[in-house]
């Protein structure tokens, strides 16, 4: 297995792990905005052919998220949008590692004081994998935040500066 930052060239790799594994799913553009935004964010997991097999979608927080405006006192921060590992290679280490690569620079590149993150109030192996193995901790339910109207955690990791 191979770790790497996102290219352009992986995210039709990306969006088909996606597809594969998520009920959310993205346009392209969509990729393409994190891809090129923060370019040092976003990572692909890569089997011995090259194949995609895991990714993490990753960006910084622009806007205050309860009113949509630029804030006043703003702490840079970082967002995990959207991890995933293909089935054939879950339990091997893979979403920690990509979620501790994207950590890392958030920190250390953006000076990024916390990362958040949503996840399903079902998703209980996500869940292990944030809280107890990570250290991210509950900060709130957000009721019906997914399409199909199921509940989200907000989670949020604070970084050690």
């Amino acid at each position: 297995m191979n770790i790497r930052a996102v290219r352009v060239e992986d995210l039709a790799g990306m969006q088909d792990c996606n597809l594969h594994n998520l009920p959310e799913n993205y346009t392209m553009k969509y990729y393409l905005y994190h891809a090129l935004s923060w370019p040092s964010l976003s990572y692909v997991a890569e089997d011995h052919n090259g194949r995609i097999v895991g990714y993490i979608l990753a960006k910084m927080e622009e806007v205050d998220e309860q009113d949509g405006q630029p804030p006043t006192n703003h702490v840079p921060h970082g967002h995990v949008t959207s991890i995933s590992v293909m089935r054939s290679y879950r339990r091997l280490g893979l979403a920690k590692k990509l979620m501790l690569q994207s950590q890392e620079a958030m920190s250390s590149i953006y000076r990024a004081a916390f990362v958040s993150l949503h996840v399903r109030k079902s998703n209980r192996a996500a869940l292990g994998l944030y809280r107890d193995t990570l250290g991210f901790t509950v900060k709130n339910i957000e009721e019906k935040y997914y399409a199909d109207g199921e509940d989200a955690y907000a989670m949020q990791l604070t970084f050690e500066q």
